[in-house]
């Protein structure tokens, strides 16, 4: 196990090196570090002495890549990139372009969006796992075929959708929570139920189907045929034999996602006014911030790197059978 886990951390160093080295040359494709002063500055007709030195403050009057002025090793850690990207796998974000503190703006902004993510998450799965036990316990009924139309239905239509009705519903036409704000503390509740609310309900229509159709591979299987040979109820098979056996692909999606809740979800956030990880992405790519952008991708790829490994270990949990060699 600990052999495998070294072999899959080792795996993860040249992957995160490449993430790093796409997500720069994307960004400095599109923008130069002049461009990026220019627009922090809030001026076009921005002087050139004025550019200069705000590149000079913040590293960016280096070299991206190579630096043919320099000697020896300086050539490659004297540019941008070794300065503002390789530091990351030390997890030391620095500071955006705009002066703020990138590490300290992740800490605080990372519970408003576990806030909302970790109740979309389990309750999602509890409404999910019980609906699609409910449509095979059904199968072969017009209580199947319609929950089918139903959920293809609720998978083609756009989250926006589901955001803006229940904005417009519960917040405007009803006035039951706010439309959008954050608040500490407990008073921070009535601002999280409808994005939470609107999550679950975005997420039936593809959880429900995926795990129904894990309940059906399972339901013709050896041994259900043998659970009701033996007498034993269709409700103890679905939940005591089903149920168990179809938990190691449920537990793969699961798994995979945890370490992504810090991350926040972008839109929802967005048009929620919460101020979380996914709101802070989204204003930093508005603004240009290269350093927050470079920051959030790479701790996006490091925690779904976590979650592929914290999933191959889990299946030890929950089959015995496997073994991680």
């Amino acid at each position: 196990m600990t052999a495998y886990i070294i072999r899959r951390v080792l795996y993860a160093i040249p992957i995160l090196i490449g993430v790093n080295l796409i997500t720069f040359m994307l960004f400095f494709v599109v923008n130069s570090p002049d461009d990026m002063a220019r627009m922090q500055l809030g001026d076009r007709r921005v002087t050139e002495e004025a550019v200069v030195n705000w590149k000079a403050e913040r590293g960016y009057d280096r070299p991206l890549l190579f630096n043919s002025e320099a000697a020896g090793l300086d050539r490659v850690t004297e540019t941008i990139f070794f300065q503002k990207s390789l530091r990351l796998f030390a997890f030391q974000f620095g500071a955006s372009d705009s002066g703020r503190n990138i590490g300290y703006d992740i800490s605080q902004r990372m519970w408003p969006s576990l806030a909302i993510a970790l109740p979309v998450l389990l309750v999602g799965l509890a409404i999910n796992i019980s609906y699609a036990l409910m449509i095979v316990f059904f199968r072969a009924t017009y209580i199947d075929i319609g929950s089918v139309v139903l959920l293809v239905a609720m998978m083609s239509i756009s989250g926006l959708f589901y955001i803006i009705s229940g904005q417009f519903l519960i917040g405007k036409l009803f006035h039951l929570v706010p439309i959008s704000g954050y608040d500490t503390g407990l008073d921070a509740i009535k601002f999280l139920v409808l994005p939470v609310l609107v999550g679950v309900i975005a997420g039936i229509g593809s959880g429900t189907r995926l795990y129904r159709t894990f309940f059906l591979e399972e339901v013709n299987r050896d041994y259900v045929r043998t659970a009701r040979a033996k007498g034993l109820r269709e409700r103890v098979v679905l939940f005591r034999h089903v149920l168990q056996n179809a938990l190691i692909p449920i537990l793969t999606g699961v798994v995979a996602v945890l370490p992504l809740l810090f991350m926040g979800a972008l839109i929802t956030e967005s048009f929620f006014g919460i101020p979380g990880l996914g709101s802070y992405t989204i204003d930093a790519i508005a603004a240009q911030d290269f350093a927050i952008v470079r920051a959030m991708v790479f701790l996006g790829s490091v925690l779904y790197i976590l979650g592929l490994i914290l999933t191959d270990i889990s299946y030890t949990l929950v089959d015995p059978r496997v073994r991680l060699s």
